[in-house]
């Protein structure tokens, strides 16, 4: 039966398991710059040895911009030359529902000497989580997963066609629904519940919050499980940040939360660090949507009345804010209180996206960080002078606005290291280039299927 493997380690056990259940190979899994997952297939009797040695592949997955060009812009790789080991995560091994002949596990990539690769995203994470221990601290995450689902050819032609919100709309694609029930579930996933959002045949879902290094791991393992089930139901599915130029676009929102000696934070932000969380992300918003909403679809998504996020302020409730704090509520209780980045989709790399969070959250903690007052209005409507009032300012959603505030002196940047920020930046600015003289539509084309 397919599913999770009880966080199995050991890899002669766990190689035995999977070929007694029919699966012939365990594909690893990393996520890219550009929030592409990237893998190697190794046959499942080479299970024990990947295990310990890793498998190769080239270090230049790092600077590969969205299109598969290679930059060789950063300078640390420059050239075709060297191999990097990716090491599967053995307790997060899963026989994949949809693909009951593959296994899944995410990766940690090291060197040669089986010492830790200095641009292993799921590392930067790791270091914060550390970091997070250190002070006292546990987050819990999650992500909300949109994505298109469409008929299985390469022309954009909707699966559903609403109401939104409607089961009407999923009546339309009810076998899929079926489908990702179970098969999330079978592979360890658990959701709060799916339905048909607002944008053109949308569905959202939205993975239980869990630890933070945990959610990322979901969240690649959510991409892998939607994709199978789509396709075994005739359909495709795009997770791309706009899906047409003048849509809604689809959003990864990323909701967090902290806590200390197992009180949520947030559960009060008034003169609280749950407070102080909050103003650390909001202080280095600029930062942390340069690594959270990266691609050129993701910087046009970013727009005043979409719902997408479009400028540095926080609200109570309010789906226009970037930070929308949610507060528990008599009903669910303090411990459902958390903070959803709406300026996060699907080309943010998770284990990065969630160290950038990470960090900001930590240094708004230490830095004592008071939270102004909330917004629940809709910036977009105010005149300039009213916005620049009350400190409200647009987003970076350019290249260079991003790069500048990814570049300048902050806790975002110290935890990412300037090797992670450059190569990320090297395959930014390549993808800027590609879209340079393009039309909004073949840019928004060019990113459909590639999510």
């Amino acid at each position: 039966m397919p599913g999770t493997l009880a966080a199995m380690t050991d890899p002669a056990e766990l190689a035995r398991e999977l070929a007694e259940a029919g699966v012939a190979g365990l594909t690893v899994v990393w996520a890219d710059n550009n929030g592409i997952p990237r893998s190697r297939t190794v046959p499942i009797a080479s299970l024990e040895a990947t295990a310990t040695r890793g498998v190769g592949a080239t270090p230049l997955l790092a600077v590969f911009d969205t299109h598969d060009a290679i930059t060789f812009a950063y300078e640390g790789l420059s050239t075709p030359s060297g191999d990097m080991r990716h090491v599967p995560v053995l307790e997060r091994a899963v026989q994949l529902a949809g693909q009951p002949w593959l296994a899944w596990a995410p990766s940690r990539v090291v060197d040669a000497d089986g010492e830790p690769w200095a641009l292993d995203p799921r590392g930067a994470l790791e270091e914060q989580v550390a970091a997070a221990a250190a002070a006292g601290l546990e987050v819990t995450a999650g992500f909300e997963i949109e994505f298109f689902a469409g008929l299985d050819d390469d022309e954009l032609r909707p699966a559903h066609h609403g109401p939104a919100y409607s089961p009407h709309a999923l009546l339309q694609i009810d076998e899929l629904v079926a489908d990702l029930l179970r098969d999330l579930e079978s592979n360890g996933l658990r959701i709060g519940q799916i339905h048909a959002e607002y944008g053109l045949a949308q569905v959202e879902l939205s993975l239980a919050p869990t630890d933070a290094l945990s959610a990322a791991d979901d969240q690649l393992l959510a991409r892998q499980t939607i994709h199978a089930a789509a396709r075994a139901n005739g359909l495709r599915a795009s997770f791309a940040p706009l899906i047409t130029a003048a849509g809604v676009g689809q959003g990864w929102h990323l909701h967090t939360s902290v806590a200390r000696d197992g009180r949520n934070q947030l559960a009060d932000v008034l003169d609280s660090e749950g407070g102080s969380w909050i103003a650390g992300l909001l202080r280095e918003l600029a930062a942390i949507t340069a690594i959270t909403a990266p691609s050129v679809p993701s910087q046009i998504r970013l727009r005043p009345g979409y719902f997408a996020g479009a400028y540095t302020f926080w609200g109570v409730e309010n789906r226009e804010a970037t930070l929308r704090y949610v507060p528990g509520g008599e009903l669910l209780g303090p411990g459902a209180a958390n903070v959803e980045l709406k300026a996060c989709d699907a080309s943010a790399n998770p284990y990065l996206a969630l160290a950038a969070v990470i960090a900001a959250g930590l240094a708004g903690i230490a830095d004592g960080l008071v939270l102004p007052d909330p917004i629940n209005e809709d910036p977009g409507g105010w005149t300039e002078a009213q916005r620049a009032s009350a400190g409200v300012v647009e987003l970076p959603t350019s290249l260079e606005e991003q790069e500048a505030a990814l570049t300048a002196p902050s806790p975002v940047a110290g935890a990412l290291g300037p090797e992670r920020i450059g190569a990320f930046l090297a395959a930014r600015r390549s993808d800027a280039e590609w879209a340079e003289d393009r039309e909004l539509d073949e840019i928004v084309a060019a990113h459909l299927w590639r999510y």
